[in-house]
């Protein structure tokens, strides 16, 4: 019997690495998963729409370009998602994130929230959209192994 192949789609902030533990444990532990992302090249991400439609004078039009393709990739891959990991780091405003985290709630996506426990009060109306909240990438890595495998280390 083959194994079901799981999309892990792991949206968030693009300024860090927190993503590549979460690939290396998934690689470590031999789990059947395909780590899907957005664009992480914050340059590329933000001028994708003027570099395909043409330049905006305004900054509003410029980002509202960029938006709308990242939103293409973004819906698609969060429907596509079996299971959607939203990290909120502790150095930028995350608002896009917040969306993201509930627009997959409201598809009904199992959702692993990630935070530093000092923004617990904050992000308090997401994590309760969420079936996990962790505090780091290695227990998001723990979860997908007890999900997808039955595994506790």
């Amino acid at each position: 019997m083959t194994q079901r192949l799981w999309n892990v789609y792991l949206i968030g902030e693009i300024h860090t690495d927190w993503r590549r533990p979460i690939a290396d444990g998934i690689a470590e532990a031999n789990l059947p998963v395909r780590v899907l992302q957005p664009v992480t090249d914050h340059d590329k991400s933000n001028a994708s729409g003027v570099r395909i439609f043409g330049d905006e004078e305004k900054p509003f039009w410029r980002d509202h370009k960029g938006a709308k393709l990242n939103a293409i990739r973004n819906r698609t891959f969060t429907r596509l998602a079996d299971v959607v990991v939203a990290f909120f780091g502790g150095s930028y405003r995350q608002w896009n994130t917040a969306f993201e985290a509930g627009y997959a709630a409201a598809l009904g996506k199992p959702l692993i929230i990630v935070h530093d426990p000092e923004f617990n009060h904050a992000l308090k109306e997401v994590d309760a959209s969420a079936l996990a909240v962790a505090e780091s990438p290695e227990q998001v890595v723990a979860v997908l192994k007890y999900v997808i495998a039955g595994i506790l280390d």
